[in-house]
């Protein structure tokens, strides 16, 4: 009766798992199963306890990390905020000079200021954006 709990329980976290996908719960699962083959035997429940905790503890300490670096390699993080602009491609929308200007990216309009001083540009140029600040986009073509 115990082997069947334990393997309800490596079901359950095996599933729960699929919601998380950090690879926590697969690894007390995997330990739940390894508990449950030892209640098959006729263990007793501190043993069962003892390997469910054990193969839990392995897994996570010398499974979960080398399952992570292999999913996760050469992933690049996400650019989130306004630093996603920076490189986006603009569309002068009124004239950009060292006062000042506006560009619309990705459907929004930004105030901007060309990188050069010197630099002009005129309505309906194309410029990419090569740094912000603020809500200041600074533009070159």
């Amino acid at each position: 009766m115990l082997a069947v709990i334990w393997l309800v329980a490596g079901v359950a976290l095996a599933v729960a798992e699929l919601f998380t996908l950090d690879f926590v719960l697969i690894m007390l699962g995997v330990g739940a199963f390894g508990a449950a083959i030892s209640a098959a035997f006729g263990t007793p429940v501190p043993v069962q306890v003892l390997v469910f905790a054990a193969v839990s503890a392995l897994g996570l300490v010398l499974v979960r990390p080398a399952m992570k670096n292999r999913l996760h390699r050469g992933a690049q993080p996400a650019t989130m905020g306004i630093d996603a602009f920076v490189g986006a491609e603009a569309t002068v929308i009124e004239e950009v000079t060292l006062r000042g200007g506006q560009v619309k990216i990705g459907g929004e309009l930004w105030s901007a200021r060309p990188v050069d001083s010197s630099q002009v540009y005129a309505v309906g140029a194309l410029v990419r954006v090569v740094e912000t600040r603020g809500a200041t986009a600074l533009v070159r073509q």
